[in-house]
């Protein structure tokens, strides 16, 4: 992990209200997302994750998509992307997200009941999004095997959700700077 630790550090912090926000290729696409980073984080995904019958990946649009093409190059797990927009198939579910920053609705389609989806995205800092895809998939009667998400933000394990939710670094925005509390 020493390519994404090393560029966490590196990261600005911006502020959105009350929110500190680090901009950075993982959870932004800025500066650029770079090959040797992604391969880092694919490699961490295979690490930590529990692939082993997973019929498939979910992530959420648009920040998760490059972690879950990395990843799926490298297993050959598909991955579905739940959208920002609905495109009005019968299955398609809506999920209302709320993050700490903002709020919007995504939708799911492609999920099949008895799927076993591995849930990934860049971040975790609530818990919103990731919650709401949770729910969405039980409700389709898919089953969420674990969360996987590159970075965790936050001390506290108290937004945990009803599976193993897993790492590749933990960070705390301090004082306008990215501190790295520990890595997977």
């Amino acid at each position: 992990m020493d390519r994404l630790v090393q560029s966490l550090r590196e990261a600005p912090v911006v502020s959105r209200g009350e929110y500190d926000y680090f901009v950075h290729p993982v959870t932004d696409g800025i500066p650029s997302v770079e090959a040797p980073l992604l391969r880092e984080i694919a490699a961490g995904v295979e690490r930590v994750a529990d692939l082993g019958g997973v019929d498939r990946i979910l992530t959420a649009e648009a920040m998760g998509i490059h972690h879950a093409t990395a990843v799926c190059l490298e297993t050959d797990v598909p991955f579905s992307v739940a959208r920002k927009r609905s495109y009005g198939f019968d299955d398609e579910v809506a999920v209302h997200q709320e993050t700490g920053y903002s709020e919007d609705e995504l939708y799911i389609n492609g999920i099949e009941p008895g799927d076993r989806v591995l849930l990934l995205d860049d971040v975790f800092s609530t818990g919103g999004t990731l919650d709401a895809l949770h729910d969405a998939l039980v409700e389709l009667g898919a089953e969420p095997t674990e969360v996987v998400v590159v970075i965790r933000r936050g001390e506290e394990d108290e937004d945990e959700l009803p599976v193993p939710v897993r790492h590749l670094v933990r960070v705390e925005v301090r004082d306008g700077r990215v501190e790295i509390l520990e890595t997977a």
